[in-house]
């Protein structure tokens, strides 16, 4: 509980507030009891701060549960249902969008397909479409968004500019952040996809409590993400993790491995090649067990080279190859060992295709964390 020196009441009733606030979000809902228990207030000084977040907007009291006999305690939850987020994951060949309540709960989800040489109006449409669909399904609108949090392929700069990017052409020196804040009536955040997908395998996958993580974005193309004691890792100009524009890494070429291998047979579209191969390496064909091996081996030199530098608690082999992981994990782990001076957890991902959006969730949720209950805020405005 603050400290009563200094006589600043307002301020000591702006922090009980957050404290309560946090309570709520990590437990509830609770009784008034449980509540001045967890913030180390006392009762009447908890209903005071309840009072007060209830006419801000902030909480609500919940009904008692049908059936409950007597006067049941009072119990209160934040209201998570007060505004809502949006996740958008912008891929080559897929747009997928997830809305969510304040507390990054997925309400709806959508998916777009769009043409990796799609020219740049037709893949923005398509953003806007998949927003819409998550509108549409949760019975929301547009105003009623506080934040739409974006993973995207490619280089992206600190101000949300794609300055470079393989796979997608229209995407090179663009504005994304500019363009999507002309869309949304909301702030809008960018960030690299990897970066995005590693936060959420740490906050709801298969690294959760781990402080220090590589993760192999794999899939169609490659791409890594950095976890340094427990925080994403962008480095100085939001460039870090970039393997695959080191040619020596190996990894930028890796895919076609998988791609081009002979066992997949005529007339299979590009994108589905790779999944054919691992499927029939999954299978004992020979060939593709060949083709899986070349693919480890590149995958290997530029983790190997990552693990050397950082050495990380876990490595998650995530991504849309996730899925393969009974193909691709032991391979991985067999090179790691023979490189490595200690051999961190290699683990699969358990969120597979849906990482990158459930971490632009988490991107939304952290930053309106720190916009609306930073400890050092004024007073908490009226909730929408």
């Amino acid at each position: 509980m603050a400290d009563l020196r200094g006589g600043d009441l307002s301020r000591l009733r702006q922090l009980n507030s957050l404290t309560a606030i946090r309570a709520l979000r990590r437990a509830g809902p609770l009784t008034l009891s449980a509540l001045a228990e967890r913030t180390g207030l006392s009762r009447p000084s908890m209903k005071e701060v309840a009072d007060e977040l209830m006419g801000l907007g902030w909480v609500e009291e919940v009904p008692p549960s049908p059936g409950t006999m007597g006067r049941p305690a009072r119990r209160y939850r934040f209201r998570a249902d007060s505004g809502y987020l949006v996740g958008v994951d912008i891929g080559g060949h897929n747009i997928r969008a997830a809305l969510s309540d304040l507390d990054g709960e997925i309400l709806a989800e959508t998916r777009q397909p769009v043409l990796p040489d799609a020219p740049l109006e037709e893949r923005l449409a398509a953003i806007e479409r998949a927003v819409e669909g998550c509108l549409t399904l949760s019975r929301t609108s547009v105003s009623d968004l506080w934040m739409v949090a974006v993973g995207t392929i490619g280089v992206i700069d600190v101000e949300g500019r794609v300055i470079y990017s393989a796979a997608v052409p229209a995407w090179r020196d663009l504005d994304l952040a500019g363009r999507l804040r002309e869309m949304f009536p909301c702030p809008v955040l960018i960030e690299n996809d990897s970066r995005l997908a590693a936060m959420a395998e740490t906050r709801r996958g298969v690294a959760q409590g781990a402080r220090d993580v590589v993760f192999l974005h794999v899939g169609r193309r490659m791409g890594a993400g950095l976890v340094i004691d427990g925080k994403v890792h962008r480095g100085f100009g939001a460039a870090a993790g970039e393997v695959a524009m080191l040619p020596e890494s190996r990894w930028f070429d890796a895919p076609e491995h998988l791609n081009t291998c002979a066992c997949v047979p005529e007339g299979v579209a590009p994108e589905d090649a790779a999944g054919h191969t691992l499927a029939a390496a999954r299978n004992g064909d020979p060939v593709a067990m060949e083709c899986v091996e070349r693919y480890v081996d590149d995958l290997a030199v530029g983790t190997a080279a990552m693990v050397l530098i950082l050495d990380p608690q876990m490595v998650v082999l995530g991504g849309g190859f996730s899925r393969s992981s009974d193909v691709l994990l032991e391979p991985l782990r067999r090179r790691l060992e023979t490189r490595c001076m200690r051999m961190p957890e290699v683990r699969a991902s358990t969120l597979g295709d849906e990482c990158v959006v459930v971490g632009a969730i988490e991107y939304a949720v952290a930053h309106l964390d720190d916009q609306l209950f930073p400890p050092d805020r004024g007073p908490l405005p009226v909730a929408r």
